[in-house]
């Protein structure tokens, strides 16, 4: 409910502010906590009115230092009064949202809509004033929950904002949407006029799809040890591709065109054929029209019941453009990234916004296993895309430039990165066992050429690091979990999407758990690794790890024994710089005792110990021959 109070906060006139949340389970308790959250928003909206709150989410502000008021009025007995009164309206509101979850777990209600089966449902929120609460007008808030069957494909995300967008095209028909995660908020009210200022510009206005924000977080860490604010993207590939025709649709946090998502509607001339693109639906059909008003925002927000259920059912679209060139696009859980490229190939462009405040902030990954859970789903469906008739090397150059066209392939073929990483964590090294020389000598010319491939690519990821404010440990940091996610999260993201490709898997989408805890965050915090994840991931980690320490031990003697140290040079450093970059995983499984360590389960010792046997069975039996 803060990310909802956030955005209902934003300086905007209230009045041109409609906030639509998105509940796919249809949650009772969602629905109740909305109706309190608008209560309390008659509290907090005239509070950060009146002393300009420049952090409008309460839990962030309330939770913030008293410095960050910054402002004249902060020290008045007044303010402190009022922040008072506020932070106990606030306490009472969550110990109310908290009261019904109670009852509902004590009572053992059984009535709560099944998440995977309901009919649509679509509520505005409204309350009566109270005498006591200083009249204010507060932006239009409904609650939207599109109806679900289980033999029906609902296209998880992508189908739950076209179904927002559709219901909000006959209420309100804004032309512009805000689209948030649940897990972010809105850190400063000015984004939406930071946008506007983007959209309103006359020179770029009538091409401009989308705004941009990037994507940051509250909770990361100083060495950000899972390099959860992705700096490479936000940083580096967004910023140069905000120099083309824009970066990517990045999920949440950005600012949309709602003419941007309806394709070549234009050119249907009739209503049939506006049917046949966009559904059945006439408000929907008369939305379309230039400047077209729909009748509940002249008289006053009456919900018109009976469409916006239709526009909510499972059914609306079936024969029907939606997700394929209307909305946002099916066919992948990325559908951010998608629809992005979809949209440069029609010509429209984006714009990156990175003030210095962020404008957005939500929850980083703290800990492996929902890192390395939501990136096997974000490569799967980044790969889909890639191996999709949208292939960004055959459908970009045509419609868009080549230097665009190879950010979006680099990015959705990103995963394949797992290839030869994977030839190179375990090829040289049973080599180096078997005294198979792959590289040249120390003392040959050739040997400087591999020596200056190496260093430049250190030197110019580390070059990267440092000029967009990070350290020589976030270097180290990031060489890490690029190894761990191209073993584990990439390579299982590749298998995903070839399968599905030949139709032996279904798309899926598990999401991660939005809810932080302690003693994640405590491991976190210490830069300690939470290895509390599946053998799935455990395994492949542990196991090259394996694979490297017995064959650079290997190496080592064999090194000793022969004195073919300029052959096996290079091949005795790969393995070496494997164990020095992944030494948390070492500590987790030999030297750590707490709850975040890796415990040896069956699989794991079972895998680990068959590849220690075969590996020194090897070398024994190549040093009998030496």
């Amino acid at each position: 409910m803060n990310t909802l109070l956030s955005a209902m906060a934003l300086d905007y006139p209230p009045e041109k502010l409609h906030v639509y949340v998105s509940d796919d389970g249809g949650s009772p308790l969602t629905l109740n906590a909305m109706r309190e959250a608008l209560k309390f928003a008659r509290w907090w909206l005239p509070f950060c009115i009146r002393y300009r709150v420049k952090c409008r989410c309460p839990k962030a502000y309330f939770s913030a230092s008293e410095n960050d008021d910054g402002d004249d009025l902060a020290g008045s007995m007044e303010f402190l009064a009022d922040k008072k009164m506020i932070k106990e309206k606030y306490d009472a509101f969550k110990e109310d949202i908290e009261r019904v979850k109670e009852d509902r777990g004590n009572s053992g209600d059984t009535t709560g809509i099944m998440g995977q089966n309901h009919p649509p449902i679509i509520e505005v929120i409204q309350e009566n004033n109270s005498s006591e609460i200083e009249q204010l007008t507060l932006p239009f808030l409904a609650y939207v929950s599109r109806e679900k069957k289980p033999s029906h494909p609902h296209h998880f995300k992508a189908g739950a904002l076209n179904v927002l967008y559709r219901v909000s095209a006959v209420i309100s028909n804004a032309p512009y949407i805000l689209v948030l995660d649940c897990d972010m908020l809105c850190n400063a009210p000015a984004s939406a006029r930071q946008a506007l200022c983007f959209h309103l510009d006359p020179k770029i206005s009538p091409s401009l799809a989308f705004v941009q924000f990037p994507q940051k977080y509250h909770n990361i860490s100083k060495n950000d040890i899972y390099d959860s604010q992705h700096r490479s993207a936000y940083k580096v590939l967004w910023q140069g591709m905000d120099g083309l025709k824009g970066p990517v649709l990045s999920g949440t946090g950005f600012y949309i065109k709602r003419e941007s998502l309806y394709g070549n509607y234009k050119i249907k001339d009739t209503d049939l054929e506006l049917q046949q693109y966009v559904g059945t639906s006439n408000e929907l059909i008369k939305s379309l029209k230039q400047n077209y008003t729909p009748d509940s925002v002249t008289v006053g927000h009456t919900l018109p019941q009976e469409e916006t259920l239709l526009l909510a059912s499972c059914n609306y679209e079936t024969g029907t453009k939606w997700g394929k060139e209307v909305g946002f696009l099916y066919g992948t859980v990325c559908e951010d990234v998608h629809t992005g490229f979809i949209l440069n190939c029609n010509g429209w462009n984006s714009v990156l916004c990175d003030p210095p405040q962020p404008q957005f902030l939500g929850n980083g990954t703290t800990n492996l296993n929902d890192l390395l859970i939501q990136g096997t789903r974000w490569y799967s469906g980044l790969l889909d895309i890639g191996l999709s008739r949208f292939c960004p090397l055959i459908c970009g150059p045509l419609r868009m430039s080549l230097l665009q066209s190879l950010c979006y392939a680099q990015l959705t073929y990103f995963p394949l990165y797992c290839l030869p990483l994977w030839c190179l964590a375990i090829v040289p090294q049973l080599c180096l066992v078997n005294g198979v020389p792959l590289y040249p000598k120390v003392s040959d010319p050739f040997f400087f050429i591999f020596v200056f491939i190496l260093l430049s690519a250190f030197t110019k990821h580390l070059v990267e690091v440092l000029s967009t404010g990070g350290t020589l440990r976030k270097w180290n940091v990031e060489q890490r979990i690029w190894m761990i996610r191209s073993i584990t999260s990439h390579s299982y993201g590749c298998l995903d999407a070839v399968l599905k490709k030949f139709g032996l898997r279904e798309a899926s989408f598990l999401p991660t758990n939005k809810v932080e805890d302690d003693e994640q965050t405590r491991l976190y915090q210490m830069d300690k690794y939470d290895f509390r994840t599946s053998n799935m991931f455990l395994v492949p980690m542990v196991a090259l790890l394996t694979i490297n320490i017995c064959c650079f031990i290997g190496g080592i003697y064999r090194v000793l024994s022969v004195g073919d140290w300029d052959k096996m040079f290079i091949q005795l450093f790969l393995p070496a710089y494997v164990i020095v970059v992944n030494y948390p995983i070492i500590e987790g499984l030999v030297i750590r005792k707490d709850v975040g360590r890796i415990y040896p389960s069956l699989p794991l010792v079972l895998t680990c110990n068959i590849l220690a046997t075969t590996i020194t069975a090897t070398l024994y039996s190549q040093l009998r021959k030496v």
